[in-house]
């Protein structure tokens, strides 16, 4: 299959609520998840730079996740929603 002919299909989440319990969690694993992208980066050899160049190795988004800027957060933030609304639409259940 070419990559012109590949169409994303992800499961429809439109249906699925975040309860409110829920909405601390979502920010612990947005953290979280730059936390492990930048960990990666570091470890391939990344370091901080006011852009990012590939050839150099450098990337403005290596800093902690409160110097992040707001979209790079909101960012995180989806994906960590989403993930947590997909748990709920396959029938998992999340607790403490």
């Amino acid at each position: 299959m070419k990559n012109d002919q590949y169409i994303p299909c992800p499961i429809d989440l439109s249906d699925v609520e975040l309860p409110a319990d829920l909405e601390a969690l979502t920010e612990l694993i947005a953290r979280n998840v730059h936390e492990v992208w930048a960990q990666k980066k570091l470890q391939q050899g990344w370091s901080y730079g006011e852009a990012i160049d590939e050839d150099l190795k450098t990337h403005s988004s290596l800093v902690p996740y409160e110097q992040l800027s707001e979209q790079e957060r909101s960012y995180d933030r989806d994906t960590a929603m989403k993930t947590i609304r997909l748990i709920l639409k396959l029938g998992y259940k999340i607790s403490k």
